[in-house]
């Protein structure tokens, strides 16, 4: 399975959540909603979720073993990486 596509919307950055991506497989499957968040550690991607009755998250759709979750997680970030430099700075001079 071949990552085709990926869409970034950048989010305000007072949030933790910089932005929301949509990520396209084999030109034939989307995925919408994956998150990128800022952590303690750094950044990360959150799969789409929904709020189950009892407060919990749970993963609407998410990659199945590590080695595509690292695959996945690594062409968003660089993505991400790719849109953020497009952004121009927010010094005031």
């Amino acid at each position: 399975m071949e990552i085709t596509d990926t869409r970034i919307r950048m989010i305000n950055k007072e949030s933790k959540m910089r932005a929301v991506v949509s990520v396209t497989f084999d030109d034939c499957f989307v995925v919408h909603d994956i998150k990128v968040i800022e952590g303690e550690k750094g950044l990360f991607i959150a799969m789409p979720s929904k709020k189950t009755p009892d407060g919990e998250y749970r993963d609407i759709a998410h990659p199945i073993n590590s080695d595509m979750r690292n695959r996945l997680e690594s062409v968003i970030l660089d993505a991400y990486k790719v849109e953020q430099a497009k952004e121009p700075e927010d010094d005031e001079e």
